[in-house]
């Protein structure tokens, strides 16, 4: 059987060259960069891995494949002996390596540490009234606000608030977002001005954060993560539930959409960051299943009937799905909204002006 390497694919996909001597380095990531001159897709050549920290997606040499072209990963393999003539395989490039200076990195701490850290962290920030009134025109309640644990990203006094946190015995280490400055104080990422989302597990603890940015057309969200910092840390792609576990659920694409969806409809919602971003899904519904979990109703936006990228998704969901043995149905609905959010909250707004 034929070994492959990440380099194998670097041509083959059409991707850019590492920079001379470097075995790690970002291309565009095919998921979440709109923009050509964004590149948050890392390619590991030495571990023969990706990952994007932005939108989550990751694996390895076959998954890379199957997320440029679509093929299944089960053929993946099939179709790397066809396009890689074995003349091609013998006479690879071997790529040189320049040692680089390694930037330490600590492991994801317990979920119950990030909690408590999230937590005191979210306690605070304030919410703007710019954004507390873009949550309100959502169908949030100001109670929900507040239950839900939104609030503005810091933009100033981030050493001074993680200094704090240390002094009242909170861990920053292992907690995504934090890390050492060049003097080695601790300190909080700095991003574009935008509401802060918690990340929460089945029992409602603060996994991780992500960002809605403001002023920002495409691909609003993204995590808070302090990877390739001094002692920062990355985030993964966590999974987000909204509301009670329940025998039934619906699964859609975002943590503020599930929030949303909960909010104005009162079922429970689980939300991945990304129609790609499947990774912690099977873990999460395994324990579901263990809890009563039998029937789950998909909820991505409508332009899974028009957008590939979508699709794959959805298709790779419900596979997904089939193999662990779940019941599912696929909510359609207006292509006027894109999201089940917007069409329900269309759909209550009506009710009130008859």
């Amino acid at each position: 059987m034929e070994t492959f390497y990440m380099t194998d694919l670097i041509s083959l996909l059409g991707l850019p060259n590492p920079p001379y001597g470097q075995t790690s380095y970002y291309v565009q990531c095919p998921c979440c960069d709109e923009n050509p001159r964004k590149r948050h897709l890392n390619i590991n050549l030495a571990k023969d891995v990706f990952r994007c920290p932005r939108c989550g997606v990751s694996g390895g040499i076959f998954d890379l494949y199957s997320l440029y072209t679509g093929v299944p990963r089960d053929k993946v393999y099939s179709a790397l002996v066809e396009r890689l003539k074995p003349s091609i395989i013998t006479n690879r490039q071997k790529v040189k390596v320049v040692p680089q200076a390694v930037i330490k990195e600590y492991p994801i701490t317990d979920i119950d540490t990030r909690h408590a850290t999230y937590s005191a962290l979210l306690s605070k920030l304030t919410l703007s009234n710019d954004h507390l009134n873009n949550l309100r025109n959502r169908g949030f309640t100001d109670e929900e606000i507040r239950e839900n644990g939104y609030k503005t990203t810091p933009v100033a006094g981030l050493q001074a608030i993680a200094k704090q946190l240390r002094a009242e015995g909170y861990y920053l280490s292992g907690v995504p977002g934090f890390y050492r400055t060049d003097d080695d104080m601790w300190t909080f990422v700095k991003d574009k001005r935008g509401i802060l989302i918690p990340v929460r597990d089945l029992k409602g603890r603060i996994q991780g954060l992500q960002i809605r940015r403001d002023n920002s057309e495409k691909r609003k969200f993204r995590w808070v993560s302090s990877v390739d910092l001094k002692d920062g840390c990355k985030a993964e792609g966590w999974t987000h539930l909204a509301g009670k576990v329940k025998n039934s659920i619906i699964i859609t694409e975002g943590p503020m959409k599930a929030d949303v969806i909960h909010a104005l409809s009162g079922c429970t919602v689980l939300a991945v960051p990304g129609v790609q971003s499947l990774t912690q899904l099977s873990n999460t519904l395994e324990q579901l299943k263990a809890q009563g979990l039998e029937k789950v109703y998909t909820a991505f936006d409508m332009d899974m009937l028009s957008n590939p990228h979508v699709q794959s998704g959805f298709e790779n969901l419900g596979k997904l799905l089939s193999e662990m043995g779940i019941w599912y149905k696929t909510y359609v609905w207006s292509t006027e909204y894109k999201g089940l959010d917007d069409f329900i909250w269309e759909y209550q707004m009506n009710r009130k002006r008859m």
